[in-house]
């Protein structure tokens, strides 16, 4: 907390400066800010990473009872089912994160940092930036898992999908922690919302089923939703087809969730 705390007057305008010198500090103080944040929520991932091992139990487990139910499809089950259980992964990872907020609040730690010098829009990018690092350990997990069981790896596809995934976790971080702003002091009301939106993404971006002959009025909402270009891009990439339109859908996918997310967030943060 003191670390935070002296790092956090970097960001404070001093008297005199020019108004373009003002204006670099507070930038910089706003980087220093978000990096000190961030490597505080990072502190309990890396002290004990099995509790990212106890999160793979669900996406494994799918992985084991979904992927022989699947149809052969070009380049096999896997190649088609795998990217797909990879972004399931971010969004569950990324949508349960307001939850730790939410027990911050409860025991006072969030207030304390609120009242610091630290800016209230690094307290939500900070904390946003820290979820692509657990994305990036499942993600690795669940493909050395699944590379011995003949998934074909494509190193330079799976680098640009995590890239895309990145965008889209901070953006649904961002939202859960916004959610988790709104709830405070109602823990039903967090799990209730999330738990209602986060099936029906799930389900419409197709990552369980395909949706090639489902209804035009699903086909519809699954267009509408930004995780189904994400997965769309996911499958290519990680096949090794370099679809320009489908990888800069995807892209623009994983921007409009972070951006909203991060929209969103800030305002409830600086709110709160």
């Amino acid at each position: 907390m003191s670390t935070i705390t002296e790092s956090a007057t970097l960001h404070v305008d001093q008297p005199g400066l020019p108004q373009d010198a003002a204006g670099q500090s507070r930038r910089a103080g706003l980087v220093a800010d978000t990096v000190n944040v961030m490597t505080r929520e990072l502190r309990p991932v890396l002290r004990e990473p099995v509790s990212v091992l106890f999160a793979m139990v669900q996406p494994l487990v799918f992985l084991g009872l979904f992927a022989p139910l699947l149809p052969d499809s070009e380049g096999g089950a896997l190649q088609w089912f795998v990217p797909g259980i990879v972004a399931m992964t971010c969004l569950f990872g990324a949508s349960f994160t307001g939850a730790a907020l939410g027990d911050e609040m409860v025991t006072g730690s969030h207030e304390r940092l609120l009242v610091s010098p630290l800016s209230r829009t690094s307290l939500l990018l900070g904390r946003a930036l820290k979820e692509i690092v657990p994305m990036l350990m499942q993600a690795a997990i669940i493909l050395a898992v699944v590379t011995p069981f003949s998934f074909d790896l494509h190193p330079l596809g799976v680098l640009v999908g995590v890239a895309i995934l990145s965008l889209f976790s901070i953006g649904m971080a961002a939202l859960s922690f916004a959610l988790a702003l709104v709830s405070a002091g109602n823990e039903w009301l967090f799990w209730t919302v999330q738990q209602t939106l986060i099936f029906p993404l799930l389900l419409l971006a197709g990552i369980l089923l395909p949706l090639d002959g489902a209804p035009a009025w699903l086909r519809t909402l699954s267009d509408l939703n930004p995780l189904t270009y994400v997965v769309d891009a996911q499958r290519s990439l990680f096949a090794g087809t370099w679809h320009a339109d489908v990888v800069a859908q995807g892209f623009a996918g994983g921007a409009v969730v972070a951006a909203l997310g991060l929209w969103v967030g800030i305002r409830a943060m600086q709110k709160s």
